[in-house]
């Protein structure tokens, strides 16, 4: 089961933070996000599907986050959690840690903003749009 974001790169986007990263659909970044990979996301977690939302919340699933940006492409994976509400009207974060809050989408992450591929960041920072896709399976 899949969701699928649509965001825009920023010339802000440094992905230095090391336990999140995130995407959300302000339509600006200041040098201060630096776990913000996309802006203008055009959906939000509360537009999820609510299957999607259910499987998630299987402590036992398994959450993919792939971002594809400029030709780059790079995927962190986690864990679903009982407590994941997808109720953000705002941003989609995927969390190292277990702390869930309304805009937690994983957590348990195998990778922060910090790890990811530098040439998808790279193409970030230059504005690229981007694609992300939520994927969830469970056992």
């Amino acid at each position: 089961m899949d969701e699928v974001v649509h965001a825009h790169g920023h010339e802000h986007v440094s992905a230095e933070h090391e336990s999140t990263l995130e995407v959300t659909s302000d339509d600006f970044l200041t040098p201060a996000g630096d776990c913000i990979l996309g802006i203008e996301a055009d959906r939000v977690p509360s537009e999820f599907d609510p299957d999607f939302v259910a499987a998630c919340q299987d402590g036992d699933a398994t959450i993919t986050m792939t971002i594809e940006a400029g030709g780059d492409t790079d995927t962190v994976t986690g864990s679903g959690h009982p407590d994941l509400t997808f109720e953000s009207d705002r941003s989609h974060v995927c969390r190292t840690s277990d702390y869930v809050d309304d805009r937690t989408v994983m957590v348990e992450a195998d990778a922060a903003a910090t790890d990811l591929d530098r040439g998808l960041v790279a193409a970030l920072a230059d504005g690229a749009d981007a694609t992300i896709t939520f994927a969830v399976e469970t056992p």
